[in-house]
């Protein structure tokens, strides 16, 4: 997506809109020493210009004013990557992790970086809907203080390549605890490190990304789908009464 606002330009840069806007209805697409030549200005000047009217590089404004399809693939690799992800999406997998969250009475959520953090929100979407225990606990010695034989243990990963989740798993089996982890990418790595596995994706984002990095969309997607089926099933018991 590209914001072009022309409200943005000075006088002179609106000078620079006009002329290359005309000089480019007779002329074929021209390099950026071109264009400051025929606005008599620097080519640094026709750069500032460029981003300021809204595009990221000088190629992505030629295209624009020439017609062509204009590249944004950052963007889109990621919106086409969820779009498969949403097209490809497994109802029964919901089912199955709602299934698994009311067998406990305690429901322990947990991840690192990222995928911890987003944990409490998790928690407190399920807090508004569910009968359970809900808690979102951030460091393993909290985390292993308050597990027992009525505990799920719901691990949160991208990757699962940041860190073994084995000691905790042994630690929590112990203690009694069942342990499940949500991770996107497929990693074999994991099937030792927990009771239970949900597999949320066929379709991974780029390697050249840290897992720090990579975006958590995905498990939003999941828990929300999570949280509305848990309402819409209280709402029809109510109804049904």
């Amino acid at each position: 997506m590209i914001q072009i606002n022309l409200s943005n330009l000075n006088d002179f840069e609106r000078e620079i809109y006009n002329k290359l806007l005309e000089y480019s209805k007779e002329n074929p697409p021209f390099r950026i020493k071109d264009a400051a030549e025929v606005c008599d200005c620097s080519v640094s000047k026709i750069s500032k210009y460029v981003q300021k009217l809204g595009f990221r590089n000088y190629k992505q404004y030629i295209a624009f004013l020439y017609g062509e399809e204009l590249e944004n693939e950052n963007q889109s690799d990621e919106l086409d990557r969820l779009k498969k992800f949403i097209n490809d999406f497994d109802t029964s997998m919901v089912d199955e992790f709602i299934e698994l969250l009311n067998e406990h009475q305690k429901i322990v959520l947990f991840g690192y970086g990222p995928s911890g953090a987003i944990t409490e929100y998790f928690e407190y979407k399920l807090r508004t809907c569910s009968d359970n225990f809900v808690i979102s606990l951030l460091d393993e010695t909290s985390l292993l203080s308050v597990i027992d034989d009525n505990t799920l243990l719901v691990i949160f990963t991208a990757t699962g390549t940041f860190r073994s989740f084995e000691p905790i798993y042994k630690r929590a089996k112990k203690q009694g605890a069942n342990v499940a982890i949500v991770v996107e990418e497929y990693n074999t790595r994991l099937f030792n490190q927990c009771d239970r596995i949900f597999w949320l994706s066929k379709f991974n984002q780029p390697d050249h990304f840290e897992p720090y990095q990579k975006t958590r969309t995905i498990f939003f997607i999941f828990m929300e789908e999570v949280v509305r089926k848990i309402i819409l099933k209280k709402k029809k018991i109510k109804q049904d009464k």
